[in-house]
Order: structure tokens, then C-alpha cells, then sequence
């Protein structure tokens, strides 16, 4: 049996024999057709797509009619008012809000480092400590011309400054005290370094290389060889060359 062309309902229906020629495409705007509808069926039979969507077959055919009527009205400029069953109304567009800005949040200042003092002058008399010695200074004495007796003796290039101190031993073992190590200044801060030659020739300095023994105290002489009229404000105080030291006053 020869096939024949089947329109689906929703499609203009087609004339009488017509056969689609090679080639041929279906309008876009008539939409898909039903699924699962054969477009060539066997003539003389009715397709069986009919028998299963009873329902659907007598809409697409009311909307076939529908469309075939509108077109033969020739509706003018009021078609143009009928929305085509496949357009979809353009929805609002939604306008979003711009979101919040949010204020950036304020770095913390940052901290300051703490500025370091200048470490104090011990007053004359005071306790001081620099390794394994512990230091009390007593007093100075300036103006002198010359140490020792009368054959074996040291003459000042300006004037000699006596510094007396009592040193005691605060650590665990033996440390010899060096007079050597400690230096004086002025108040204009010029530094001035011991006489240990001069400190040999005077009785009972005790400065010049002196071992002392834990918990041993020993009052020293350092001896300085300054300029005539220098006035000696501090003293730097070391337990050995190579100490921070610590600074104490002399007045």
C-alpha cells in the first residue's frame, strides 16, 4: 500500500493529494509536531497516534481551524494585536540592587616601639654590678703631681686622679681584677684610660692585676693621668675587657 503525507493537527491542512516535494521544510511558525506523530502513514489507514491521544487530536484540530480562519479574515493591522502562540511575553526584567558597599574596616595603629631610656648614672656610693663583680665607688681624688717614694715613683704628663672602689667577687670562681679595664670622663664625655704603670708605684692600689675569690672584697686605687683641672664626672666599671660594663658617678 502507497504512503501518504499526514499533517499533524496543529499544521495548516494540506490540499487535497498534495505531496510534500523534495526538500521541503515546515514552516517554524507552526511549532513541532505531537510527539511521536508519523508523517507518512499508509494510505487508507488511520495512524494509530489518533487512537492513543483522542484528547490532543480534537484540540489541534479546533486550533488548526482557528488559525485557518484567522488567515482568511485577513485581519489587517488588528493581527498584529494577536500574540503568535509560540512567542512567550518578554518577562520584567529584574533589576538587582547594587549590593551594600561596605566600609573597609581601619587597620589598627600599629604599635609603637617603646623607646629605650638611656640608662641611669649610679649615684656615688651605690651598688653596681658588671659580670662577676660587684663595684662601690667611694670617692676621687685629683691634683696629684706624682705617686710612689722617693726612688721609685711615677710623674704625672698633667695631673693624676686617685678613684677608690671596693670590688667584690659575686660570682663562682676566681677573677682577677684589672684596673686596665675601668675608664673615666669628663663632663664633656671625653674618656680617659687608667695608668697601670702609675697604680705599680702606689702603695695598696691594688688595681693593677689583682686576683680576687668569690666573696672576697678588695679596696682599689685606679690611677688616671689627666689634663690639670679636669673634672671627672663618671666612671665606666668592667669585671674584665670584654664586659658591658656598667657607669656610676664620681661627685
Amino acid at each position: 500500500m502507497a504512503a501518504r503525507y499526514n499533517a499533524p493537527p496543529n499544521w495548516p491542512a494540506p490540499p487535497a493529494g498534495w505531496t510534500p516535494p523534495p526538500g521541503w521544510q515546515p514552516d517554524p511558525s507552526w511549532g513541532p509536531a505531537p510527539e511521536g506523530w508519523q508523517l507518512w502513514v499508509e494510505d487508507g489507514k488511520r495512524p494509530a497516534w489518533f487512537a492513543r491521544h483522542k484528547v490532543l487530536t480534537g484540540v489541534g484540530i479546533g486550533a488548526a481551524v482557528l488559525v485557518v480562519a484567522i488567515a482568511a479574515s485577513g485581519g489587517g493591522d488588528d493581527a498584529s494585536d494577536v500574540a503568535a502562540p509560540d512567542k512567550v511575553a518578554d518577562a520584567p526584567a529584574v533589576v538587582e540592587e547594587p549590593a551594600a558597599e561596605v566600609a573597609p574596616e581601619e587597620a589598627a595603629p600599629a604599635e609603637e616601639a617603646p623607646v629605650e631610656e638611656a640608662p641611669a648614672v649610679a649615684p656615688l656610693g651605690t651598688p653596681v654590678r658588671d659580670g662577676k663583680f660587684e663595684f662601690v665607688v667611694h670617692g676621687t681624688e685629683c691634683g696629684l703631681a706624682t705617686v710612689g717614694g722617693e726612688y721609685l715613683h711615677q710623674d704625672a704628663q698633667g695631673e693624676f686622679c686617685l678613684v677608690r672602689m671596693s670590688v667584690t667577687n659575686i660570682g663562682d670562681e676566681a677573677q682577677y681584677f684589672f684596673g686596665d679595664a675601668q675608664k673615666a670622663r669628663n663632663e664633656a664625655g671625653q674618656e680617659y684610660s687608667s695608668d697601670s704603670t702609675a697604680a705599680v708605684y702606689l702603695d695598696g692600689s691594688d688595681s693593677w692585676m689583682e686576683e680576687i675569690n668569690p666573696g672576697n672584697t678588695v679596696e682599689a686605687v685606679v690611677v688616671f693621668d689627666v689634663p690639670p683641672g679636669t673634672v671627672l664626672t663618671t666612671i665606666d666599671l668592667h669585671d674584665s675587657a670584654w664586659s658591658g660594663g656598667v657607669e656610676a658617678a664620681l661627685r
